[in-house]
């Protein structure tokens, strides 16, 4: 036995944090990335070091360390000018007091907690313990993006619908310091995991592993996830969805609540949520916003609706509305670059709810064959939207198609900026183009379930003979009637006999219908190749009060040939009423000199009472991000925004 003697090692946290672009998180604890040397001094007089040879340096994370399973490692102390591989340690520099050394570890090094230990023959003693962060600056790519997709503590995630994307700036504050601690004890208590803990930490060497579990532990579907999902609009044993705007807050009150789930989450929510656990532990990553986003249930690429002779629909499984979830910047297989990362539990993937990594490029070509939940992901952006008459004897008869719907102003925040950034070419070619068409012909090819089910039809329906389409007249106001018009055109040689039915209902973001709200029917004779504009309203005396608690208003008309064919057609269009505009004067010395005094007082807590009214959420983002650490910064004019200037007022 060679015995250890007692000497002090310093570990450089400070310097080895920023080195490692973590001292964001903390200087006080030793914070690295994979595949990025380390320095460490051991405060021994070079005689003595040298009488230790050899000394040995050793690392492991997880119970029960082995080095089969590259969750333990134990390396020489080589010199300066010895090639290394894997973890190792060379000897950086050298004093009369001191020896520095350079400890590497491998680019697929397993994430987490390692302990440090020197040893010597069969002694050790430990020296410290370090946590191990992915590095994506150690593969080369989003050389340009790493401060926003990894560094950037604040963002915009983007809700509403396609025409009336409103922007919510959310706090991510992945570099709390608490915040890490949390990210794996979500590690640590994820049911892969709880099995067998040390092949799940053996396994977080892969991102894509990582990204999958923490995709299931955001939500509290199937473990003892992070958040509960609630869309019912009762949210009074919780927090309502729309009332948060921080994942810090979220993650501190399920660690502090020893793992109990917190309610209540939406789709905005848990990809935030997500978007913090990625960052903070190394997965560059952006919040996406998918508006008319497919929910398909029973995996045919299509999202089938139902419609009764009077034109009503009840709720189906399949469903179309807006849509977040997160690409994560790594490679699977040949498909580098973004892979699409959903949190919010939908539908189970391999017997939990979760979904992702699936790969951009293969949703852009339509290879659903590939892992994982790719098909899944694929509808989201790229379905087609299926109506259906169910008969009075229980058969149905397929209505039309909508080839275009699904997938509209897919949206993340740009880099470095806070504006909207428009990717959806990225998913998907253009709608209405043949390749766009092509690739849906080829998704369907490669999806197995769909082979057997019948093979590939119906994946381009025929062009209908009349067209169908609802159109806003001008812009639609709360408080005001909703003008609409109903544009038909006819490529048929001969006179149309046509029943109109229009009905609107007041649903949910997520397409569900809690109301009716209105309804008209009429018949109407449409000359060949001819448009014909019928113009109509929806009172807001009628849809007014069916908004509390819902999103939109969901307009439906169902057109049927009363003269012959007995051919039924189809459209249908979610309207969401934006709120009235108002514009409040208020002199320059108010801006100058009340709101900068009575802004930092509400910050430095001197009137609890008015930050309750006054959220930072409120107020513009530039303010809001400044706020969040210090009280302390100047004032601009510019920066204040009417809803701010209305609440103090009030």
């Amino acid at each position: 036995t060679c015995f250890v003697p007692d000497f002090k090692v310093d570990l450089h946290c400070e310097e080895n944090n920023k080195a490692h672009n973590t001292d964001e998180i903390s200087v006080k604890r030793l914070i690295v990335r994979r595949g990025k040397s380390f320095i460490l001094t051991f405060c021994v007089d070079l005689k003595s070091f040298q009488a230790l040879d050899p000394l040995q340096l050793a690392v492991e994370t997880g119970p029960q360390a082995s080095q089969s399973l590259k969750t333990k490692a134990v390396f020489e102390i080589l010199p300066a000018n010895a090639a290394g591989i894997g973890w190792n340690a060379r000897v950086q520099a050298k004093s009369s007091s001191s020896v520095t050394v350079a400890v590497s570890s491998p680019e697929d090094a397993c994430i987490g907690e390692y302990s440090l230990s020197v040893k010597r023959g069969s002694s050790s003693r430990s020296i410290g313990k370090f946590v191990l962060l992915f590095n994506p600056w150690c593969e080369g790519k989003f050389h340009n993006e790493r401060q926003e997709y990894v560094l950037n503590e604040h963002g915009i995630v983007y809700r509403g619908q396609s025409n009336g994307i409103q922007p919510m700036p959310w706090t991510f504050g992945q570099f709390e310091e608490d915040v890490m601690d949390i990210c794996l004890r979500l590690l640590d208590v994820n049911p892969k995991c709880l099995r067998n803990a040390k092949e799940d930490c053996s396994a977080r060497c892969n991102p894509i592993y990582v990204s999958r579990v923490l995709s299931a532990m955001v939500n509290a579907a199937d473990d003892k996830g992070v958040l509960e999902g609630k869309w019912d609009g009762n949210y009074c044993d919780g927090v309502a969805p729309m009332c948060w705007s921080d994942s810090v807050a979220i993650l501190r009150r399920w660690d502090q609540r020893n793992c109990n789930c917190v309610k209540y989450g939406q789709c905005w929510v848990f990809a935030a949520v997500l978007c913090t656990t990625l960052r903070c532990l190394g997965i560059p990553c952006r919040v996406v916003t998918n508006f008319e986003s497919a929910h398909d249930t029973d995996g045919n690429l299509t999202v089938d609706h139902y419609c009764y002779d009077l034109g009503v629909t009840p709720n189906a499984k399949d469903n179309v509305f807006f849509y977040l979830c997160i690409d994560i910047g790594t490679s699977i297989s040949q498909y580098d670059g973004w892979q699409v990362v959903d949190p919010t539990p939908q539908e189970r993937s391999d017997g939990t709810y979760c979904c992702g990594p699936a790969p951009v490029k293969a949703i852009l070509e339509g290879h659903t064959n590939l892992k994982y939940d790719v098909p899944f992901v694929f509808a989201e952006v790229n379905a087609d939207i299926v109506t259906w008459r169910m008969n009075s004897d229980g058969t149905k008869t397929r209505m039309f198609s909508d080839t275009k719907e699904v997938g509209q102003n897919i949206s993340t925040k740009a880099v470095g900026s806070y504006e909207r950034m428009d990717i959806t070419r990225n998913y998907k070619y253009p709608e209405g183009s043949a390749k766009e068409r092509q690739v849906f012909e080829e998704a369907v090819r490669r999806c197995q379930r769909l082979t057997i089910r019948g093979g590939i039809s119906d994946v381009s329906p025929a062009t209908p003979d009349v067209s169908v389409k609802i159109v806003e007249v001008g812009q639609s106001i709360n408080g005001k009637d909703l003008d609409l018009s109903l544009s038909l055109r006819s490529d048929q040689s001969k006179p149309l006999t046509l029943k109109i039915q229009l009905n609107a209902r007041a649903v949910l973001y997520t397409g569900f219908s809690i109301s009716n709200v209105w309804s008209k029917a009429f018949e109407v004779k449409l000359l060949p190749n001819k448009e014909e504009n019928l113009f109509f309203s929806i009172p807001f005396s009628q849809y007014g009060t069916c908004l509390h608690g819902a999103d939109g208003i969901k307009v439906t008309a169902v057109v049927s040939d009363i003269g012959g064919s007995e051919a039924m057609y189809g459209a249908e269009k979610t309207i969401v009423p934006k709120m009235p505009s108002l514009t409040i004067t208020v002199s320059t010395s108010f801006l100058y000199h009340s709101i900068p005094s009575l802004l930092s007082a509400i910050l430095n807590g001197k009137h609890s009472k008015l930050h309750t009214v006054l959220h930072p959420n409120d107020i513009f983002p530039q303010i809001m991000f400044a706020s969040y650490r210090t009280t302390c910064f100047s004032f601009i004019p510019q920066m204040y925004n009417a809803a701010f200037i209305l609440y103090v007022l009030l």
